[in-house]
């Protein structure tokens, strides 16, 4: 048994269809159990962890934000792991690390006491180090490592159909985490918070044995081509150059790297502050909490749509085109922010935010793999990724600075239109770097 396939059963060179779908399928699956490490899983467990800890919920949330900084930090080594020892190992790996930070979690309570005990102090600074240091590592393996692990492996497994690959897994991933909320939710009123993690852990200790067995780093390992494709001769490989594979130094040295992270950057700076103020920003405007929840689901059908279109369409369209329609959905949301009180503001808001997260799950897969190649992407795509979650971790508490010092959160958008407006000028020479 080769390296490439130690420890699995599974030899993808004799697939009866192209192995390629048998990693669309597991890589999505993959994506959809970091949802533990996603804000999204983590957010129905604020409420009982909290008050279980005696938190309150700034402290909570600066435990959060605090570990979602720290893995920002690191995550760029992570892509490193991926390029020298492949999605496999470095996906199990991080399904392990993932199941040990929830199965510590459902403990955190016990630990506290435990060390409260020890040291013989009853502060709430010992309950908020714990989570923020749990946090770490959720943050790291779930959102960090096992979904770029995961998204990378399907994008490294095809090429002219890596836009309607993407289409497919966006969708399904798309619907996976907009419900995911509901069944943790039920989970934990059917058997407490402890038990709902532990039930977690338990998952994905499983599903860390399949990634053994069916995740495979790249089809040239086992005698494939990406999309099942078969080179007959030397004439045909002179007509289809391989592309140029940069590393990360190289892609971090294009003006496409930056344009491009900044512009998903905003999205997660963005969607995270407004989802997470959601309805102190629409009280600050006069509208209800219903109001405010209101406009998620017609944004996620903004999105899932705009998602399926235009990835099936990513593979005969340039992508540049791509970024300045998601500039203009950003533009969009930044107006309807800004003027949510007007009759225009809440469907330029939704439309905004439905357009940014459609295109944010075109352009996070497939940009990064046809403009510097499949060699380094994991170095790259882990930078790009600690822009991420750097932005995504620092916009709560500057959206709830923003509010506390001018009572109101306009200023956000203005500061969103300078920026979009800058981002909008310096793209124009953002180029294919191919």
């Amino acid at each position: 048994m080769s390296s490439n396939n130690r420890f699995s059963f599974v030899d993808p060179a004799k697939s009866p269809v192209f192995y390629g779908y048998v990693i669309l399928v597991v890589g999505t699956i993959g994506i959809y159990f970091s949802i533990p490490g996603q804000t999204i899983g983590v957010s129905v467990f604020t409420d009982p962890v909290k008050d279980a800890l005696g938190l309150s919920r700034n402290q909570f949330s600066n435990a959060y934000m605090i570990g979602t900084i720290c893995s920002s930090l690191v995550i760029g080594r992570a892509g490193v792991w991926f390029d020298k020892y492949g999605a496999r190992y470095v996906a199990f790996f991080a399904a392990i690390t993932l199941s040990v930070a929830l199965m510590l979690c459902s403990w955190s309570v016990q630990m506290s006491e435990f060390v409260k005990t020890m040291l013989n102090l009853d502060t709430w600074l010992i309950p908020f180090v714990i989570m923020a240091a749990l946090f770490f590592v959720l943050r790291f393996s779930g959102q960090g490592v096992l979904t770029m692990a995961s998204r990378n492996v399907i994008m490294i497994w095809f090429d002219k159909n890596r836009g309607k690959v993407n289409a497919i897994s966006s969708v399904a991933i798309s619907f996976g985490f907009s419900s995911s909320p509901l069944w943790v939710n039920a989970l934990i009123e059917g058997y407490s918070w402890q038990v709902t993690w532990q039930i977690l852990a338990v998952a994905l200790v499983i599903f860390s044995l399949f990634i053994l067995q069916f995740y495979k780093n790249k089809p040239e390992e086992h005698g494939l081509l990406p999309d099942g494709e078969v080179l007959e001769d030397e004439e045909e490989s002179i007509k289809n150059p391989v592309a140029k594979q940069y590393t990360a130094k190289e892609a971090r040295e294009t003006r496409a790297f930056w344009m491009y992270g900044l512009i998903l950057a905003f999205n997660s700076f963005f969607i995270t502050g407004l989802t997470f103020h959601v309805v102190s920003v629409f009280a600050s405007e006069g509208f209800s909490k219903d109001d405010a929840i209101s406009i998620f689901l017609p944004a996620s059908v903004v999105a899932v749509t705009i998602s399926l279109i235009f990835n099936f369409l990513s593979d005969y369209l340039h992508l540049k085109l791509y970024l300045y329609l998601m500039i203009l959905g950003g533009i969009m949301a930044s107006v309807g922010f800004l003027f949510l009180s007007s009759s225009f503001g809440i469907p330029l808001l939704i439309g905004g935010f439905g357009v940014l997260g459609g295109f944010f799950a075109v352009l996070n897969a497939i940009v990064w793999p046809r403009f510097f190649g499949r060699t380094h992407l994991g170095a790259i795509t882990g930078k790009v990724m600690s822009f991420l979650i750097l932005a995504s971790a620092l916009a709560p508490p500057i959206f709830s600075l923003c509010f506390s010092t001018f009572g109101s959160y306009r200023l956000l958008g203005y500061l969103g239109l300078v920026f979009l407006l800058f981002l909008s000028i310096a793209s124009i020479r953002a180029n294919n770097p191919q």
